[in-house]
């Protein structure tokens, strides 16, 4: 096998390199379905932009995920297809005047929305997307007064309570709500016919399902907290209007987005309209651009990511390059460090607000992120480039701050948020928008602390009983679910969650013996495939409990053999099969190669990311050449 094992990393390196950017970064792919695709084909339109072939590619591109029911799906296994997904592509396909309501699959699509309740059924905000291109009412009354954008961060609630990804979509959709903004043009189709009953067009009923006893709790304390501002009610209207523009204008990245995020741009676009931009304003223009700017190829067809992933990919294959044994001084390795340190990050941003004594110095996701710092892309930049900067005095600086930075972030339960520090206001959770937990909250999560733990015990030298490992190894292992692995949140899912965790505690200096760590092995062992791989589910993000995939995946079969490999002293039956799996599925072409290994949001976002079929199984075989083969 030892062979075999080294054939197979040779392969997977060639591959890597072969696709290295000219700026020493990979793009490869952040391929989140239609959603966008969508969204862009309907902003061109209502723009009044004309750009005919990126429509016609669009629309090529959503056709080509279309399944025989007519439906369009968020992940490969999910039964029947999705609602809102399909609302999103019908419409979007519509909009772009190559289709019609009459062609036959967009008839298969109709019935689809229809069996299934109607355009009633689509999530929130596909709903804000329908309301301001005119397909729904607003609410007589929007319940969210624009002036609690005026209220501070000291107070019982304020704008800044909200996850920074909450947050950002929640401004321009403020704006919008308060203007009641909608936008018809002569491109715009009608979807009446997706309403089951007139009763449904109506304001009463258009948003009832929001109209909850959490929610009237939520929007009775902002307008108690607007009740307390002291100021003439137009004097303070002004200033909420104003201070909503700045918020916006403020975090715009140098592409033109809003955090680089296109949901939030888009319908930043929109809440400009509302406050009289027009269409042809440069800031529009560019906010445009930069949205174009996030299109890449997948499968021979042009598709929008939702955020460019070049942070993520090159901090993630520099590293995995090196632990395959590649030199940091290596061509490739070089280039791809050189580019992480021009993307380190010497702004202040949001996260200010939460953690007032740290020093910006982390890095973001995206290629032209500048602002919007978060643990995990900083944590694994640090690794990637960890010989460079311990090796040359002159990048200490680089290096001393990103690992400042990733310290500060330890929320105050031990474990470690994404974005912001202490920002998981409990109450949230329960306000009727889907997917509230994380959308609206930043909370501590098994993978981000597992996988900061692994830094700092692997590169800092950070562990137990040192206070910041401690806490986090017993933030750890009290949130272990009952069968043994933990939840993870941005992977799919538990066996993502599981791996951060075991792969972290090891280095922390967990000794394998303990208890949890022994049940969570078993868990792993207890759910291989007879194939020696493991596969699960995006089903399981949803249920919140592991669901089998039923198959196979490379991506989950790396993370289950690296999390078993750390945790061992020798090569178990299990590592075996399983390494057996990746040698011998690397080069075969199977659907599970494009499944979701990664999610945004709760039955909403799900993310194939390109690399990892490339990147985790060349960790796995080198973790287990380095330690099993070498050692």
């Amino acid at each position: 096998m030892n062979q075999h094992i080294q054939l197979e990393m040779n392969r997977l390196v060639d591959c890597i390199k072969q696709d290295q950017s000219a700026d020493g970064s990979w793009n490869y792919p952040f391929d989140t379905g239609i959603t966008a695709d969508a969204y862009m084909i309907i902003l061109l339109k209502v723009l009044d932009m004309e750009d005919a072939s990126l429509i016609e590619a669009l629309v090529k591109r959503i056709e080509s995920r279309q399944t025989d029911n007519g439906s369009w799906k968020l992940f490969q296994d999910e039964k029947d297809g999705n609602v809102t997904v399909t609302i999103e592509a019908y419409y979007g396909l519509l909009f772009s005047g190559l289709r019609n309501e009459r062609d036959p699959h967009m008839r298969k699509a109709k019935q689809f929305i229809l069996s299934k309740g109607g355009i009633k059924q689509a999530k929130l905000l596909t709903k804000m997307m329908l309301t301001v291109t005119g397909q729904y009412k607003w609410p007589r009354f929007f319940p969210i007064p624009l002036e609690v954008v005026l209220l501070p961060p000291t107070f019982l609630v304020s704008i800044f309570d909200l996850s920074v990804y909450g947050r950002v979509n929640l401004i321009p959709l403020l704006l919008l709500g308060h203007k009641k903004f909608q936008i018809n043009t002569t491109n715009t189709p009608s979807l009446k016919d997706l309403f089951q009953t007139r009763a449904e067009r109506s304001e009463e009923h258009a948003w009832e399902e929001y109209r909850t006893d959490e929610f009237r709790s939520f929007f009775s304390k902002l307008q108690s907290g607007v009740k307390t501002l002291i100021g003439y009610p137009d004097y303070l209207h002004s200033l909420a209007l104003d201070s909503t523009k700045r918020f916006m204008l403020d975090r715009l990245e140098p592409d033109g987005t809003l955090y680089n995020y296109f949901g939030s741009t888009f319908f930043m676009i929109f809440a400009l309209l509302s406050i009289g931009y027009s269409k042809k304003d440069p800031v529009i223009l560019k906010a445009v651009a930069g949205l174009k700017g996030m299109a890449c190829s997948v499968d021979g067809h042009t598709h929008i990511q939702f955020t460019t992933p070049h942070v993520w990919n090159t901090s993630l294959i520099s590293y995995a390059l090196q632990e395959a044994g590649i030199p940091s001084k290596d061509q490739t390795v070089e280039a791809a460090n050189q580019y992480l340190l021009s993307r380190q990050h010497y702004m202040y941003g949001d996260w200010l607000i939460h953690n007032p004594n740290a020093i910006p110095g982390g890095w973001g996701f995206s290629d032209l992120n500048t602002m919007n710092p978060d643990v995990d892309d900083t944590t694994a930049s640090l690794r990637a480039l960890a010989k460079q900067l311990q090796e040359k005095p002159d990048n200490r600086d680089s290096w001393q701050r990103g690992v400042s930075f990733t310290i500060s972030m330890q929320n105050d339960d031990g474990g470690f948020p994404a974005f912001e520090r202490n920002n998981d206001h409990k109450w949230l959770h329960f306000i009727p928008v889907e997917g509230s937990k994380y959308l609206l909250t930043d909370p501590s999560t098994a993978d981000l602390t597992g996988r900061t733990l692994e830094f700092l015990g692997n590169y800092t030298n950070m562990k137990k009983p040192e206070e910041v490992s401690r806490r986090a190894v017993d933030w750890l292992l009290e949130n272990q679910e009952h069968d043994g692995s933990w939840y993870g949140r941005w992977g799919i899912c538990y066996l993502y969650g599981t791996w951060s965790a075991l792969t972290g505690m090891k280095a922390a200096g967990q000794s394998s013996r303990h208890p949890s760590i022994q049940k969570a092995i078993a868990w792993l062992k207890k759910i291989q495939n007879k194939d020696g791989g493991w596969g699960e589910s995006c089903y399981s993000d949803i249920k919140e409990q592991y669901i089998p995939l039923g198959t196979s995946t490379l991506t989950h079969t790396a993370w289950a053999v690296d999390a078993l490999i750390s945790q061992s002293d020798m090569p178990t039956a299990e590592i075996e099969s399983g390494i057996s799996y990746l040698i011998r599925a690397g080069q075969q072409d199977s659907w599970t190669n494009d499944y979701p290994a990664g999610q945004g949001m709760a039955d909403f976002l799900y993310i194939h990311y390109h690399s990892y079929r490339y990147i985790y199984p060349l960790l796995a075989l080198s973790h287990y050449k380095n330690k099993f083969l070498i050692a």
